[in-house]
């Protein structure tokens, strides 16, 4: 049986960890003010997490979680397609809303590594473009469809936390992508972008040289996401047939 102390007060530490770096997006949070907040000495976080990497992969954890719980709040509409584009927009406006987990969740890059958590989230984007497939919507592979779709959404979501939000651009962005997988327009407006990797390099071009607009660290970050979908998008496009062959 686990003291109940034990589980409270390490729950306290996750809470307080977690609304610290939801209060100051970006900003380091002192693992003494933590401490602090939950009313424990720092021999307890220690304790309980192993270090700040620890507690902080538990506050991503505790991020994905929340994200979990909106995803499965939301109904089916029966229409995969539609339910990617809905969760398009349900995963920019959990980024808006939590721009602190968010940064945690998406913005803190470890090469060759991810959260546990997200592979969960991954799972469900996955198997709507799978049930896409199944369903001959889809004019490319379920896992490379599910890969431009993420590479997108959270280029668009960094870029709306890290500026200022703007919704015409997500909704173009998001528009372009689902054409792309799925070799149609869905809801396409007539200045919309025709591709991901062309909507990619609109924002591309949009962001400043010197990173000096927006905080550094995240603007490397966004850049090297879209240079992957304009990439991604450009080897496409070059070994694509040729109407003409």
């Amino acid at each position: 049986m686990v003291d109940g102390r034990v589980g409270n007060t390490r729950d306290r530490l996750l809470r307080a960890a977690a609304d610290l770096i939801a209060a100051a997006p970006g900003e380091p949070v002192p693992l003494r003010a933590i401490c602090d907040a939950a009313g424990v000495r720092l021999p307890t976080l220690y304790h309980f997490f192993g270090s700040k990497d620890g507690l902080l992969d538990a506050v991503v954890e505790h991020g994905f979680e929340q994200y979990l719980e909106l995803k499965g709040s939301r109904e089916s509409t029966g229409d995969p397609i539609r339910d990617i584009r809905d969760g398009w927009d349900a995963h920019v406006a959990f980024g808006l809303a939590n721009p602190g987990f968010y940064a945690l969740m998406y913005g803190q890059v470890t090469p060759g590594r991810r959260p546990a958590a997200q592979d969960r989230t991954n799972a469900i984007l996955l198997e709507l473009t799978r049930e896409a497939q199944r369903r001959g919507r889809l004019v490319t592979t379920p896992e490379r469809a599910a890969g431009h779709v993420l590479a997108a959404n959270v280029g668009v979501t960094l870029h709306q936390i890290t500026g200022s939000p703007d919704p015409d651009l997500s909704a173009d962005v998001r528009d372009a992508t689902l054409e792309a997988i799925t070799g149609g327009r869905p809801g396409r407006r007539p200045d919309a972008a025709r591709s991901p990797a062309e909507a990619a390099a609109a924002v591309l071009a949009g962001l400043p040289d010197d990173n000096t607009a927006l905080d550094a660290p995240e603007t490397v970050l966004l850049k090297k996401w879209l240079a992957a979908v304009v990439r991604d998008g450009t080897e496409c496009s070059a070994g694509a047939p040729n109407d003409t062959d």
